[in-house]
């Protein structure tokens, strides 16, 4: 049996999995890990390569879901996902955008915030 925290993490990667593929996305991979961190979706927007970080909160209390995805966590998503591009040559030249879903309330009515574009990284 999984702690509360973590089976609660599971269900909310998967609703917003759900939602995105409701909403045109394609799933290409959930929960890649190397030694830099985790990418809880990588999925298609028609040619787009999008790292989406998917948070939960139960109230937007202390910044919410969107506030809690920090600097810190924001260079630990760019580096894991240097890490994936490195692994996966065939997804390389697609353009690439960091999203977060930011989910809120009670299952089963979360509250589901898209946010596209939620931060960058000058690759010059």
């Amino acid at each position: 049996m999984k702690a509360p925290h973590l089976q609660t993490g599971q269900d909310s990667e998967l609703a917003a999995r759900t939602w995105l593929e409701s909403q045109g996305l394609k799933h290409i991979a959930s929960n890649y890990r190397c030694s830099f961190g985790e990418l809880d979706l990588i999925m298609l927007d028609k040619q787009c390569l999008v790292i989406i970080e998917v948070r939960y909160r139960r109230t937007a209390c202390y910044g919410g879901a969107l506030g809690s995805v920090t600097h810190k966590k924001q260079m630990r998503i760019a580096r894991t996902a240097q890490h994936f591009l490195q692994h996966s040559q065939h997804l390389r030249w697609r353009p690439l955008r960091f999203d977060v879903i930011a989910l809120s309330g009670i299952q089963p009515t979360l509250s589901t915030e898209w946010h596209k574009q939620a931060f960058s990284f000058d690759t010059n």
